[in-house]
């Protein structure tokens, strides 16, 4: 592991207030995984709820699927994939408590985020004409995924994903981010172990991954040789920490220009250039920023989740967003 990136302190934080925006939907229960469309919509999970809505320019939501229908899990990122269906990381549940007016996925007592039933992570896959629910991935090599977070595919049509895995009262479990085919036919880890591996995306040109870890509140850079191959290294995990924040990460997505875009809790959105050079934080009117899309004609349309108060955000942003590849 190497560190090439920026190192914050109190003293060399910048912040840049919230760019012009209105509450483009609201009355969502704890949202998370945007996805911007071509009609104006924008999906999104909602954690809390169990279920993928579609959120209309109008304000109204309506629900595409429910992907917990057993009463439990929790839908956390979701993404679109080469035959139109979206995809999604399913956390497996948390343990759901309420402080200062809102949800918070983490039993207060005991700083564990494990429900009370709970029977392990998995990946969604959702007709979206239908509403259609399957179970895509339970499991890699015989090991349950804990708690899978968040999603991107490549240019090929494979995806890689995060599996965050669950607090216990006294311990966390290992983290790490795998690759997989949208036919269920493979699915394989490709890095570990990571302390709660969050936001996945690539790079404009699909050689980097990057993946945010959250309670460091580190991004890594990982090389990408081939598709789905992480350069091989002689120590660690082989990634290269381009920033390494005092707050906390959760998903990200990137610029058209490369810039990576991280949501963290606490301070907004955090902009990462590519080779760790320069950072700065977007400041956004809730405690818990959750994600980011990018959408409109010109993708200068950032689409953030504001998880505190249930809302998404529809904001002008300065710069365009990366199309993603689906």
């Amino acid at each position: 592991m190497t560190s090439t990136g920026t190192v914050m302190t109190d003293t060399s934080i910048r912040r840049l207030p919230t760019p012009s925006s209105r509450v483009f939907a609201s009355g969502l229960r704890f949202p998370e995984g945007p996805v911007a469309m071509d009609d104006g919509s924008v999906l999104a999970v909602e954690v809390r709820g169990g279920t993928l809505s579609r959120c209309a320019p109008d304000g109204s939501v309506t629900v595409v699927a429910d992907v917990n229908p057993a009463g439990f899990g929790g839908a956390n990122g979701a993404a679109i994939g080469p035959d139109g269906a979206v995809y999604i990381t399913n956390n497996g549940g948390f343990f759901w408590s309420h402080r200062d007016g809102w949800d918070v996925p983490t039993n207060l007592e005991t700083g564990g985020n494990v429900p009370p039933v709970y029977d392990g992570g998995w990946i969604n896959r959702v007709d979206l004409a239908t509403g259609t629910a399957d179970v895509l991935y339970r499991e890699c090599d015989g090991h349950r995924f804990a708690g899978p977070n968040d999603i991107v595919f490549d240019a090929q049509g494979g995806f890689w994903f995060t599996d965050l895995g669950k607090s216990q009262e006294r311990t966390i479990d290992k983290g790490g981010v795998y690759y997989a085919q949208p036919d269920g036919s493979m699915v394989e880890r490709k890095i570990w172990p990571m302390w709660t591996p969050n936001g996945v995306g690539l790079s404009p040109d699909g050689s980097t991954l990057y993946v945010a870890e959250s309670m460091t509140g580190r991004l890594w850079a990982f090389d990408l040789p081939k598709p789905g191959v992480i350069a091989p290294s002689a120590r660690g995990h082989g990634g290269r920490c381009l920033a390494n924040t005092l707050g906390h990460f959760d998903s990200l997505a990137v610029e058209a220009d490369g810039n990576i875009v991280v949501a963290a809790i606490g301070d907004g959105i955090c902009v990462v250039a590519p080779d760790g050079s320069d950072m700065h934080y977007v400041t956004m009117p809730d405690a818990a920023t959750t994600n980011i899309c990018f959408g409109g004609p010109d993708r200068r349309t950032a689409f953030v989740t504001l998880s505190a108060g249930g809302q998404l955000l529809e904001v002008e942003w300065p710069r365009a967003g990366l199309a993603l590849n689906y």
